[in-house]
């Protein structure tokens, strides 16, 4: 969102990650082919189209693990903010390798008879009560459809029709799409694979992607140790606080609180974003509104209201400083109610 509440088109940044990402992108395939030449045992052909394959494949898999850990990274450092903000076009350029991953297997291993490609890799293989024979491709497939509704759906258009509890329910299949991932890989390319680097990329990743969310989700839920000066919350000292951005506390009873220092005020508003329940503390001020790191979606700080002609509303905290120590009242406001911000008062 724009200061006026407008959405975001192209912008520079965005331009520029998204050159950065490709050159990545092309940077990987180019290398994991020149490596896999290199490597390729002696006597065996060269295939390009295989190697290309498994580039592919390993290439969406290790987006779709590094999109899965930018939510818990970005709570642990603000350098991964930037990979918040574009993490939909992560997104669906790793739906679309993917879909040539898959166009690209079946049409090498199944393109060359008088049966459909598509009804020959759905039927070439019936072994589903084995493990080692597991039709895992059907496996792949599964996840592939499912990243395919995310990307269909990632415009903010669907958010709007099919309402923000059943968006993101819907995007919460990533987490089935990367499961179904793990199965793909582990019952097909790595059973026939000598090399122990495929093995080890895939507990890596997984190991990673579990980690992080148990360790910032369990993080996320401790409550604040203690309550100071007549009940009211220890946030953190004035020099903790950086300008722009927010610090969240967690209350015993009810939402986390994000409170942010815009300039000279301190002011504190529901962590929870109405759009899509995104962590406003992780956003940072743009233009005197708390925009969220999910969407853009902003909101007022000294009432929590959306600038017109928007109207979500988020609760509003009071706040004290007191010997150059922020405090908040764990009791909300109701939403979109005005809120006076404290006032930093320069000492000299």
């Amino acid at each position: 969102m724009a200061h006026d509440y407008k959405a975001v088109q192209w912008t520079p940044f965005k331009t520029r990650f998204d050159l950065w990402m490709l050159g990545g992108i092309t940077l990987y395939l180019v290398v994991f082919v020149a490596i896999s030449a290199v490597a390729q045992p002696a006597g065996e052909a060269f295939a390009p189209v295989q190697i290309l394959i498994r580039a592919l494949g390993t290439l969406a898999f290790l987006l779709l693990t590094f999109i899965l850990c930018i939510g818990p990274l970005a709570r642990l450092t603000d350098r991964f903010k930037p990979f918040l903000y574009n993490r939909r076009h992560l997104g669906v350029t790793t739906f679309l390798i993917a879909l040539l991953h898959a166009a690209l297997v079946t049409l090498w291993y199944h393109g060359f008879s008088e049966t459909n490609p598509f009804v020959s890799l759905l039927i070439s293989n019936p072994r589903y009560d084995s493990i080692s024979g597991f039709p895992f491709e059907s496996l792949g497939l599964i996840a592939l459809i499912i990243l395919f509704l995310m990307a269909a759906t990632s415009h903010d258009f669907w958010n709007a029709n099919l309402g923000p509890g059943l968006w993101k329910a819907l995007h919460m299949g990533v987490y089935v799409a990367y499961a179904l991932l793990i199965a793909h890989i582990a019952l097909g390319a790595i059973q026939f694979e000598r090399h122990p680097l495929y093995v080890t990329l895939l507990c890596a990743g997984s190991v990673t992607v579990i980690g992080l969310h148990l360790f910032t989700g369990l993080a996320s839920l401790r409550p604040a140790h203690r309550t100071e000066h007549e009940g009211w919350l220890k946030v953190a000292d004035l020099t903790d606080m950086q300008d722009g951005r927010a610090k969240i506390v967690r209350p015993k009873y009810g939402e986390a609180i994000a409170i942010f220092r815009d300039g000279n005020t301190i002011s504190a508003v529901s962590n929870v974003c109405r759009h899509q329940g995104g962590p406003l503390g992780e956003g940072k001020i743009v233009d005197g509104c708390i925009t969220c790191p999910w969407h853009g979606f902003q909101y007022r700080m000294e009432d929590g209201q959306s600038p017109p002609p928007f109207t979500e509303k988020i609760a509003t905290y009071a706040t004290r400083i007191i010997d150059a120590t922020v405090y908040v009242n764990p009791e909300p406001n109701a939403p979109g109610t005005p809120q006076p911000p404290s006032l930093i008062v320069d000492p000299a």
